[in-house]
């Protein structure tokens, strides 16, 4: 018996390109580079970085009404982004029941900020802060606070696979749906900065002090950033469609991609196989691109593999930073607005140097202006994170 479809009903994001879809989609389509990374020494002390910040007017929501153990940096931006979503997942409960409706989230530093704080007050006053509850670090943390304030008694969980962990709480929430396990899912991804990330980062000589510059001979590595994206999907027809998914691990290197690009390329594959779509198909890709000489040269050759050099691809990091557990979820959501209200096919442009790597297929990056003439109708958007774990979403207009 065949499967049944899993739709997107509803998005909402937040990152660097802003907090609103108006906002978002202006930003993804401009013709002019937007530059909206932040120069800032707030996570690297003495030293000026640009990173995907949330906007400098950013207000994120309190959460006075949590336990403490939940009130942190991270949980308030995905709390800010849920908001959005509250009546979809209230209708949601109201017709099926709070225990027929899940919870996947993708996140890998949890309450890491507020665990610096208490790790310098014991430094310098010898004990933890007053109130400060160990709990606030722990990966579940988000799950459990998000499900506990929208009502959520279904299945409700956290994904934690570095940089593949958004886009593979999207892959876990189709499969509940077609299991029958759940009959509407709330998935996504959420990742706040923090000194404890860009230091980690920067100690492995990835973090690039200038603008990421992916596909380029001069890249230079990655931009950290911080989002918060999420979706409601259902086995209800809605405007998008997640078609097909596919992940792999390398099982390579515990940071260093397979060089030959063969788990990357079974992923894509994978998602194509499962959507029933050839290559020919797939109008834009969404590259994981960090701009890491190592992953960089890894993705052209499976993309090469997999889909030619003709296809339309971007990185949308020089935009948006890495945001490392959610960047799958918030690149998702790039598909999404590719895909809906867009009868021209405007595609987020591929900010850079244009000083291709001749090392490296010469993929077709996405120009300014660039658009198909014709709405999109198949996104692949791609994760591939520390150790080797693969994901790829396939995306396909309904």
């Amino acid at each position: 018996m065949a499967r049944p479809h899993v739709y997107l009903n509803a998005a909402s994001a937040h990152s660097a390109l802003g907090l609103s879809a108006a906002a978002m989609r202006a930003h993804l389509f401009a013709a002019t580079d937007p530059a909206t990374l932040q120069w800032t020494e707030r996570y690297s002390p003495g030293r000026l970085l640009p990173l995907g910040c949330l906007p400098a007017d950013a207000v994120l929501p309190a959460l006075d009404f949590a336990p403490v153990h939940q009130r942190s940096r991270n949980n308030a931006l995905a709390w800010g982004a849920v908001q959005a979503l509250q009546a979809d997942v209230a209708q949601a409960i109201a017709r099926h029941g709070a225990a027929r409706v899940a919870l996947v989230v993708g996140t890998s530093t949890g309450g890491i900020e507020e665990g610096e704080v208490a790790a310098r007050h014991l430094l310098h006053q010898g004990g933890f802060p007053p109130g400060f509850a160990y709990a606030v670090q722990e990966m579940g943390n988000v799950a459990q606070f998000l499900a506990q304030h929208l009502g959520i008694r279904g299945p409700a969980h956290t994904i934690s696979t570095a940089c593949s962990s958004g886009a593979k709480a999207l892959a876990s929430a189709a499969r509940l749906l077609q299991s029958g396990m759940a009959d509407v899912v709330l998935a996504g991804g959420v990742d706040a900065l923090a000194r404890f990330t860009v230091g980690g980062f920067s100690a492995l000589e990835a973090v690039s002090a200038e603008r990421c510059n992916p596909l380029s001979a001069n890249r230079r590595g990655i931009n950290l950033g911080e989002a918060a994206a999420f979706f409601v999907l259902s086995r209800e027809p809605g405007p998008v469609r997640l078609a097909g998914w596919g992940e792999s691990q390398d099982a390579h290197h515990m940071s260093a991609p397979d060089p030959t690009g063969q788990g990357a390329a079974a992923a894509m594959q994978q998602a194509l196989g499962r959507a029933g779509m050839q290559p020919a198909g797939v109008d834009y890709v969404n590259l994981h691109g960090t701009a890491t000489p190592h992953n960089d040269a890894m993705e052209s050759r499976a993309v090469q593999a997999v889909l030619g050099t003709e296809v339309a691809v971007s990185s949308t990091k020089p935009l948006t930073g890495h945001a490392l557990a959610a960047a799958g979820a918030l690149e998702a959501a790039v598909a999404w607005h590719v895909l809906q209200d867009n009868p021209r096919g405007k595609l987020p442009v591929h900010w850079w140097d244009g000083a291709a790597d001749p090392a490296m297929p010469a993929l077709a990056a996405v120009a300014p202006g660039t658009q198909l003439s014709r709405a999109a109708r198949a996104v692949l958007s791609n994760s591939f994170a520390f150790g080797g774990s693969n994901s790829s979403l396939l995306f396909e207009a309904a």
